[in-house]
């Protein structure tokens, strides 16, 4: 009968098994250290291969992955935004790095679906925009935690929320680049400073766009319309002007139906017809009362009355078919 193997023994071997895969985590965190400075926002690129060698070795890892399932070929659906989320997951990146130059704790990567199909499948990712957090303690990439579609409403801001509140770790503000760069606002103020004598100039002849009157009026109704066609909510939320209709994809949708989104196109037709109601109303206040003739006075009324009530009834007939909320006449009851 074989003697029961030495304590001693039985230790050595347990240390070096732990220090073998010790050496294999370091190994692994100081090859993704490698990858995410050649990138110049961070982001690593996997392939399926590299998902096996990163994301299924043993469980626990020393590290979190933070990964973006991008397609090519969706790049024109202009309803899933892959591109501008793609530039705010790489921005989420640089300012995690930026603001943890040394960390190792969390990375970040994508995946591009034409490259890594196999890859897609054993994440379970069958639609997109998807974003996936692979913890240290996830055995299956099935098992690992979805971002939620709402993280996505305000870009790198809301990925940032999500970040910091599954991993523990402190993303920082996100940094993003200057609209202008410093060689070209250099050039704007030399171009400013040259043109001040021309502009005393013509401020002194009064000979300026602000001297002008019909710049206010077009002025003042741009910012009518841009107001009353929902100009600003299109800019917060990034709505597109139409998206296609996914029963038809040669079909475009301008008017989607339902009361929690409203397309560009959509916001721009309602505009119009505010705009053109409040056009019609400043034509009577302000020009019809000094036509003298009164046949004219009362034509242009009646064309105005039947112009309004068409432009009013599109309007609510569009409110209630987007929300299902009809409006009723209420009669004063001392007429019943």
């Amino acid at each position: 009968m074989a003697s029961p193997p030495h304590p001693l023994l039985l230790l050595l071997t347990l240390l070096a098994a732990a220090g073998a895969a010790s050496a294999g985590a370091d190994d692994l965190v100081a090859e993704l250290q490698s990858l995410r400075s050649r990138s110049p926002s961070g982001v690593i690129h996997l392939t399926d291969t590299s998902v096996t060698r990163f994301l299924s070795a043993p469980a626990p890892r020393p590290y979190s992955v933070l990964v973006f399932f991008d397609a090519a070929s969706l790049h024109s659906k202009t309803d899933l935004h892959l591109p501008q989320l793609r530039r705010e997951f790489a921005l989420l990146s640089a300012s995690f790095l930026a603001h943890n130059p040394a960390s190792a704790d969390l990375f970040f990567a994508d995946i591009e679906f034409s490259e890594s199909q196999h890859s897609f499948s054993q994440f379970g990712v069958n639609s997109l925009p998807h974003v996936r957090l692979v913890r240290p303690d996830h055995t299956r990439l099935a098992g690992s935690e979805q971002m939620d579609q709402s993280h996505f409403s305000r870009l790198a801001d809301s990925m940032a929320e999500f970040v910091e509140s599954r991993t523990g770790l402190e993303v920082g503000p996100i940094v993003r680049p200057p609209l202008v760069s410093r060689n070209q606002m250099i050039l704007l103020v030399i171009l400013f400073l040259v043109s001040i004598p021309f502009l005393i100039k013509r401020i002194m002849d009064g000979e300026t766009l602000f001297h002008d009157r019909r710049v206010w009026m077009a002025g003042a109704l741009f910012i009518y319309f841009f107001s009353v066609s929902g100009g600003m909510y299109g800019i917060i939320r990034h709505t597109p002007m139409f998206i296609t209709d996914r029963s038809d994809p040669n079909k475009l949708v301008f008017f989607y139906q339902g009361s929690g989104m409203q397309l560009g196109a959509e916001g721009f037709a309602v505009g119009f017809l505010y705009t053109l109601v409040g056009l019609m109303i400043a034509m009577v206040t302000h020009l019809l009362v000094r036509v003298e003739s009164l046949q004219t006075q009362r034509f242009t009324m009646l064309a105005v009355m039947i112009i309004g009530w068409w432009a009013v009834k599109k309007v609510i007939l569009l409110d209630n078919w987007k929300t299902g909320y009809s409006i009723h006449t209420f009669w004063p009851s001392s007429w019943r």
